[in-house]
């Protein structure tokens, strides 16, 4: 039996209720978004049972059914055309786990699925993670709803008040056991602007000295919700869940590639376990600068309407870029499967080492 399968099928989530349709709310009405004021107990420890162990490497399912598949950068990102992710077989959900997992972030372009289906569908994937104190569409607390535009001026003043450096992010890292994959559609977008930058973690980690990879390989680090705690006292949300400082390996090794990826960002890492606060500070701006410098290993996604964007949090950081408040609307929705607390296997690989290891391999065997 594939894990983390539900019983009931994508189709027929919705028989008792009537379905929102979000993409015709944020146009017409805008805002719809709930911020109950419910308290939620402390997230459980659970064991991740990660579908992308069942994937094949060649990705057959997903390849040979697709209209035309390509990579965006070298090392990051891979766009497929012509299979919708309403209608997936377990196979092909499981060849996607595992192609996020190497690739770091896949794009389908017009798409059909609906957060209803998109709450099943995340399933598959790991539990499912309800936010501390972001809104969500009445009945969906799994489901992030993204939406800005230029009606609310105390937004827009917040974000061209600081650097979009200081966003970028692994979802909820601050999470004794963080996001794996996050499903994230837009439907609504301005004419110009909104696009979103991708960085791959493996990468990040491959262009450090050795010397340095040594070093940091060896550090933990502390990370907390503090940005969003900010947030909810600055808009008057409420704070559903306590929120949690969690301390996770500064290199992380990511459970079906086997690969090393740098696992620190300026969104919610804040400190290095053992350093003093001087040398913890200098480390992390170091660390940050790295990754929002490293144009080489990152990619800049500009969206189309029912575009779904399939990251795998666990080897990617990414930023969302707040420069269309003055041209129109964006809207979207997130679901975000948790998986397994982060560790470091000092025997894993890089992926550049992987990678040309494997290629020597094959280049004997022919």
């Amino acid at each position: 039996m594939a894990p983390n399968t539900t019983t009931t099928s994508i189709e027929t989530v919705s028989e008792q209720f009537q379905k929102l349709d979000l993409k015709a709310l944020a146009k017409e009405k805008g805002s719809y978004q709930v911020f109950p004021k419910i308290h939620y107990p402390p997230l459980e420890a659970f064991e991740h049972n990660d579908p992308g162990k069942l994937g094949d490497p060649k990705k057959t399912s997903l390849f040979e059914n697709a209209e035309k598949a390509f990579n965006l950068t070298p090392s990051l990102g891979t766009e497929i055309h012509g299979i919708q992710l309403s209608q997936l077989t377990d196979q092909q959900k499981n060849d996607l786990a595992l192609l996020a997992a190497e690739r770091g972030v896949v794009f389908f372009r017009d798409q059909d699925i609906d957060a209803y289906q998109g709450v099943e569908l995340g399933k598959y994937f790991g539990r499912l993670h309800i936010h501390n104190t972001t809104g969500h569409p009445e009945g969906l607390p799994e489901v992030i709803s993204i939406f800005h535009d230029e009606t609310n001026p105390q937004t827009a003043k917040y974000f061209e008040s600081i650097s979009a450096d200081e966003a970028w992010h692994s979802d909820i890292t601050y999470e004794n056991q963080p996001a794996g994959l996050t499903f994230l559609k837009l439907d609504v977008l301005p004419p110009v602007g909104g696009d979103t930058l991708w960085a791959s973690a493996y990468e990040a980690y491959d262009r450090l000295s050795v010397p340095m990879q040594k070093f940091v390989e060896g550090l933990e680090a502390v990370h907390d919700g503090q940005v969003h705690q900010n947030r909810a006292k600055r808009t008057g949300n409420f704070i559903r869940r306590d929120f949690v400082d969690s301390i996770h390996p500064v290199v992380r090794t990511h459970p079906l590639t086997g690969w090393k990826g740098l696992f620190v960002q300026p969104g919610f890492t804040k400190s290095i376990v053992g350093l003093n606060r001087n040398e913890s500070r200098l480390l992390l701006d170091f660390l940050f600068k790295h990754v929002s410098g490293g144009h080489d290993f990152q990619l800049r996604f500009k969206w189309t309407e029912d575009t779904v964007a399939v990251w795998d949090n666990r080897c990617t950081f990414h930023c969302a870029i707040f420069d269309y408040f003055a041209e129109g609307r964006r809207h979207g929705w997130r679901i975000t499967p948790t998986a397994e607390k982060p560790y470091f296997d000092p025997n894993s690989k890089s992926r550049r080492l992987d990678l040309a290891e494997k290629a020597a391999l094959a280049s004997k065997q022919e």
